[in-house]
């Protein structure tokens, strides 16, 4: 997984979603970024996906995957790296 991916998504979502308390260091990789885990919501996930296309290019063309990709920050960077176009 790379290092530099992961801490520069965690910085993007941290502006995206306005968690102003936060830093990347604060964020587990692994953790789920919904629910019990970081706590985010519907509209929260609305944000990933404008900011996966405005930063990386990519686009959630099937609503239904968004569950398993956005997951987790380790699930986006992994989604990342294996959709990135080029």
């Amino acid at each position: 997984m790379n290092d530099q991916l992961i801490h520069t998504l965690k910085q993007q979502l941290i502006e995206a979603l306005n968690l102003e308390d936060m830093t990347p260091d604060d964020i587990e990789t692994d953790i789920p970024l919904f629910g019990a885990g970081l706590g985010l919501d519907s509209i929260d996930a609305l944000e990933i996906i404008l900011l996966l296309e405005k930063h990386y290019g990519i686009r959630i063309e099937n609503p239904s995957e968004g569950k398993n990709i956005f997951y987790s920050v380790e699930t986006i960077a992994d989604y990342i790296e294996k959709h990135q176009p080029v």
